[in-house]
């Protein structure tokens, strides 16, 4: 009869201890190195609308659109009491008045929604252009605090679930505010 079991030799017990020494420190290898792993997260909604950078740019834009969208809304409320004003006065008026009348109020609605619109796509232009440059600035102080604090990984928008512990994002508009505003 053959016997499967083998007698532990010098060697066999070496070869065990060395395969049960090697997967300790395997599994220990993720526990460490997951400790050494520096990860950040950086809101970018809260940054762009707390950063003192972001509000400027958006003082900005309300000062050079102010104006026109003050005209626009002016420009609607006028064509407004001027519909009411037809549909008050339209059952007495000529069939010819009403009718040039009820024109002038479709073109003046057409005019104005196309303002509308111009004024739409140049503030999207422009805030597009402000935020960019906020962004830009915003992504140099991020590397910064990368590079000075060692981070491995730093992680923006979107992101599932991030803990207050990885959040950098205070750091980033203190910078930001701290920063001085580049000159054209």
């Amino acid at each position: 009869m053959t016997s499967f079991i083998r007698p532990l030799t010098a060697r066999t017990l070496l070869a065990l201890a060395t395969s049960v020494v090697a997967a300790t420190a395997l599994l220990a290898a993720p526990a460490v190195s997951a400790q050494e792993f520096k990860i950040g997260y950086v809101n970018s909604d809260r940054m762009l609308r707390d950063a003192a950078p972001a509000k400027a740019a958006q003082a900005k834009l309300e000062v050079e659109f102010g104006k026109r969208e003050k005209e626009l809304n002016d420009a609607a409320a006028r064509l407004k009491t001027a519909a009411d004003k037809f549909e008050k006065d339209q059952v007495t008026l000529a069939e010819s008045e009403r009718g040039r009348r009820q024109r002038d109020l479709v073109e003046q609605e057409r005019d104005l929604q196309r303002k509308r619109r111009e004024f739409q796509e140049d503030l999207n232009q422009r805030k597009n252009e402000e935020l960019s440059a906020v962004v830009e600035r915003a992504n140099r102080v991020i590397k910064q605090i990368f590079d000075a604090e060692k981070y491995d990984l730093i992680l923006q928008d979107p992101v599932v679930f991030a803990g207050p512990r990885v959040d950098i994002t205070d750091k980033v508009i203190k910078a930001l505010n701290a920063a001085p505003a580049p000159t054209k």
